[in-house]
């Protein structure tokens, strides 16, 4: 009797942990098709936020493809440099998708160009491509209150662009002259990633704006969806099969979610049955 127990016992225990193993297995190979979702939302003040993001899910090998979420006008120029830079060289090593929100102008798009794909909804206003610089004049009002100014300086265009008087015709011809390099590296920066032709690219790069359809007319952008469409086609992209699983920075893990009381969509995608409770402007008016 006792050796039939534990031979009873010795197979629920071997078919416990063949078990386990079997549904740990799934989980890991539902967390190897993961697509990352990066957000970047607002003015492009600063870029080390998105592109350390970017570098940790080029690093994890369990992702496989990476969503660009674009919502915004622009900013900086370094910053959307810096971040487009990182965006091609993520697009070297993964699948990378520019999902476009209500705008992706300007510096929006400057960092969207180098994507494998650029997914925008109908109605985004995108494209803007050129460099403002705006300085004001106060100089009139200075004079009617009675304040002046008194400038001691070394090198006769050190107070270029001075808000308290007006820009020279020398001034205006230095500052145009970078405001022109400054479009030129915009121009090549979106010729080279939407691969269109230098001249072509220039054509529609005089700042003006287009909407998510008109925009693939120019070929600007590829395809018109949201944001799950956008999902969709970096799966597809990066060969995942059915549903990829989303993951953000804030996303927390299979166990984390376990305690939480959630249903982590890892488990839930091999278990379905199974349920918890649970400035490229400088200035842009």
């Amino acid at each position: 009797m006792k050796v039939g127990r534990t031979i009873l016992f010795v197979t629920l225990f071997i078919f416990f942990l063949v078990f386990i193993s079997v549904i740990f297995t799934l989980i890991s190979k539902g967390t190897m098709d993961k697509v990352a979702l990066v957000r970047v939302e607002g003015p492009i003040i600063e870029a080390k936020t998105v592109v350390e993001e970017i570098k940790g899910y080029v690093k994890d090998s369990s992702v496989r493809a990476i969503v660009l979420r674009v919502d915004s006008p622009g900013g900086g120029v370094v910053p959307s440099q810096e971040i487009y830079n990182e965006v091609k060289k993520a697009r070297a090593v993964k699948k990378v998708v520019v999902s476009m929100g209500s705008v992706a102008a300007s510096g929006g798009y400057y960092i969207s160009a180098p994507a494998d794909r650029i997914v925008a909804n109908p109605g985004t206003i995108t494209g803007s491509i050129g460099v403002i610089m705006v300085v004001p004049n106060l100089k009139g009002l200075l004079e009617k209150v009675g304040i002046k100014t008194e400038v001691v300086k070394s090198g006769k265009n050190k107070d270029l662009a001075s808000v308290f008087r007006g820009i020279g015709d020398e001034e205006r011809q230095i500052i145009q002259g970078v405001m022109d390099d400054v479009h030129e590296q915009f121009i090549a920066a979106v010729a080279e990633g939407r691969k269109m032709e230098i001249d072509k690219t220039r054509k529609i790069s005089d700042g003006r704006i287009f909407s998510g359809r008109q925009a693939i007319g120019v070929g600007l952008v590829d395809e018109i969806g949201d944001l799950d469409d956008a999902v969709k086609v970096a799966g597809k992209l990066a060969g995942i099969d059915g549903e990829p699983v989303v993951v953000s920075k804030s996303e927390k893990g299979v166990i984390s979610k376990l305690l939480d009381g959630k249903m982590p969509e890892e488990l839930s995608r091999v278990l379905p049955d199974l349920h918890l409770k649970y400035m490229y402007y400088m200035y842009m008016p």
